[in-house]
């Protein structure tokens, strides 16, 4: 694609424009593995802005590996609650106990190793290990792929296996083998700024003249569409329990039973994270959920008309489009029940709750008030 010595000005061109405009973040102020590791992890799916002070008070908690690894597990999910995606947080304490076990509490600077731990596959391994030890290795990640092709001009599904494997040969030849971590960086951040997924800033691209797709004047229909999934639609009911002490009952985390997770399993959509007892409903709602809480509550005496509807309540996880309906209800005490917790409905983040939960919670706070 960019060969001899268009190659050369391509790879001084990008690192020039890289050093003198990259973006002041906090992981780019250093080459601790750790560090970067853990922005690596957090920014899977998370815009760099909602990343930052998820990071920087991860950090303050968690300062190294060894905090991290001897940590309880709730802790690590409160801290990483809103960002979504909480494998990667329970992925990311599982690599912290094995770098420790079996590393000396060093992240591994070779690549087999690196790719041994949980969570962590070529694209993030590549990153580490480039940014912290200088590892000729070059990544591909989704803005690394658009830039690749759009300055090859690559139609087509760049997700299937056989153009994906192109691409990283491509990255892999393109690579500045004297500053990998840096131009791993400056790939990135070309995709991340101006060569973005919509309306990419041509003029302002500091390689635009290497680029076959500005040529052809197709830039910005590349890459091409993939076929999406199609949407399911799921509806839930919640209750949401409240007191006098305006305290709200939140069941534990759902134990992996091993089964397959359907579009509307439950503990799937509610992270298995602490949550309102909830269920995936059809028909009438109320009554499913009545009876739903008669089975699991049976000392409560919950009635038909003490379940208060809050409304309706739009969620997305993956392909799934979730409707939530809500219901409140106002009891003297709150029922008992093994390994659920009373906490103020104001403040159900003092557990790990997914953002479903908060938007249940939310949702509810402002029903109650009206209610009394």
């Amino acid at each position: 694609m960019i060969e001899g010595r268009e190659l050369a000005n391509f790879r001084k061109q990008l690192l020039g424009w890289f050093r003198q405009f990259q973006r002041d973040l906090p992981w780019r102020r250093t080459t601790d593995p750790y560090r970067i590791w853990l922005s690596e992890i957090m920014l899977q799916q998370t815009r760099v802005a909602a990343a930052i002070p998820y990071y920087e008070r991860f950090l303050e908690q968690f300062p190294d590996v060894h905090a991290l690894a001897t940590a309880p597990q709730e802790e690590v999910l409160r801290l990483w609650s809103g960002l979504g995606y909480y494998s990667r947080a329970r992925n990311l304490q599982k690599t912290a106990q094995q770098i420790v076990a079996k590393h000396g509490g060093q992240f591994p600077a070779h690549l087999e190793d690196a790719l041994a731990l949980p969570g962590i596959g070529n694209y993030t391994a590549a990153a580490i290990l480039s940014i912290a030890f200088g590892e000729k290795l070059a990544v591909l990640d989704g803005n690394v792929a658009r830039v690749l092709a759009r300055l090859g001009a690559v139609r087509g599904d760049l997700r299937e296996s056989k153009p994906w494997q192109d691409l990283q040969k491509t990255a892999d030849r393109l690579l500045e083998q004297q500053s990998p971590g840096d131009w791993n960086q400056a790939m990135m951040e070309l995709g991340a700024t101006l060569c973005t997924p919509k309306s990419p800033q041509c003029l302002l691209c500091p390689v635009m003249q290497f680029c076959e797709s500005r040529k052809l004047g197709i830039a910005e229909s590349l890459p091409e569409k993939r076929r999406k999934r199609a949407t399911v639609e799921v509806t839930l009911a919640a209750a949401v329990f409240t007191d006098r002490k305006g305290r709200t009952l939140l069941l534990p985390p759902p134990k992996d039973a091993g089964e397959k997770a359907s579009a509307d399993h439950v503990p799937t959509l509610v992270s298995k994270m602490w949550h309102f007892p909830t269920l995936s409903v059809t028909g009438d709602p109320a009554g499913n959920l009545l009876a739903f809480l008669r089975k699991q509550f049976p000392n409560a005496q919950i009635t038909k008309p003490q379940l208060t509807p809050v409304g309706k309540i739009r969620h997305a996880v993956t392909y799934r489009a979730i409707t939530i309906l809500p219901f409140l209800i106002e009891l003297k005490s709150l029922p008992r029940i093994s390994g659920a917790k009373h906490v103020p409905l104001s403040d159900i983040s003092s557990l790990p709750v997914s953002n479903l939960t908060r938007k249940v919670a939310r949702a509810a706070l402002a029903l109650v008030p009206a209610n009394r």
